[in-house]
């Protein structure tokens, strides 16, 4: 009796899945496109990343993700999920450098792709995108500069498009007081930074930079009695000699002044003047002038 029982439901198992393979894959015909849908799903994980991102800056900058920008074909919004990190970082090294360093952002595009952007071409459409990613990231706008590429080569995936980014790095040309100032980056106290000041001005050019320096060297003064602040003024080679270490000595006592209004002992800071003994720059270009006008400070 139990093997009649077993026998029945094999028997009717079978027919219901019988049933319903002809069902499904006769009648309606849709194993043919399950099987074409799974295949589909399996390309788009398995699709490799051919091109991942590479960020470099000569040796000061190296970033490299797995993956890449992404933008559908005649498309200029950008997937960038798979590299935010390495755009968290370069964010991060141009606040850093954004006195001395500019990037260029090129944007990529085929000949065979529509803009339906409001810019000149995809390529500077889908640069500007990468560029607004950084600017509503905190960095200024004079620090990005953007192109546009044609390529032939651009290879589509499912109408998609992996990378069609590129980053360049140029130093910003220093033309202007203002400009030295801000280059000046603080690490230590015990390492020499450099004041500017404007045409005709006494005052030296004030940066959150050299204000990091003068709060430092004010805590450190204040715990090492010994310690003194060295202000040496220097000047380009306009003037004689005698004329220059005068003027050079006078910049220098400017800048003391100034610091002991900031807080700092008159006895704990020493100046001395250099003249045009020391230039920092050639003093053959206006540039290199004005690189020349300047006090240096440090604690010894």
């Amino acid at each position: 009796m139990l093997n009649n029982k077993n026998l029945w439901w094999t028997l009717l198992t079978g027919w219901i899945l019988g049933s319903t393979y002809w069902h499904v894959c006769k009648i309606k015909n849709l194993c043919d496109e399950l099987a074409t849908s799974a295949l589909a799903i399996n390309d788009v994980e398995s699709e490799p990343v051919s091109n991942p991102l590479q960020i470099t800056d000569s040796t000061q900058l190296s970033l490299e993700a797995k993956s890449n920008f992404r933008f559908a074909k005649s498309g200029f919004t950008s997937n960038f999920s798979d590299v935010r990190a390495e755009l968290d970082s370069l964010k991060r090294y141009l606040l850093a450098n954004q006195a001395t360093k500019r990037v260029t952002i090129t944007g990529s595009y085929s000949p065979e792709e529509n803009n339906y952007s409001a810019f000149p071409d995809l390529g500077i459409a889908r640069a500007m995108e990468v560029k607004n990613i950084l600017k509503n990231a905190g960095v200024p706008d004079s620090v990005i500069n953007v192109e546009s590429h044609v390529d032939t080569n651009i290879a589509f995936h499912k109408d998609s498009l992996t990378g069609g980014i590129s980053f360049a790095f140029a130093h910003k040309a220093l033309l202007t007081e203002q400009d030295l100032a801000g280059a000046e980056q603080f690490e230590s106290i015990f390492k020499p930074m450099n004041l500017y000041f404007p045409t005709a001005s006494a005052q030296y050019i004030k940066t959150g930079q050299n204000q990091k320096f003068l709060m430092a060297a004010k805590q450190y003064l204040l715990r090492n009695v010994t310690s003194k602040l060295l202000l040496t003024g220097h000047t380009d080679d306009e003037d004689s000699e005698e004329w220059n270490l005068a003027l050079s000595k006078k910049r220098a006592l400017s800048v003391k002044r100034q610091f002991v209004a900031a807080g700092i002992s008159p006895d704990r800071i020493l100046t001395t003047g250099k003249g045009e003994t020391q230039p920092k720059a050639s003093n053959q270009t206006a540039i290199g002038k004005k690189a020349n006008r300047r006090v240096t400070i440090i604690v010894q």
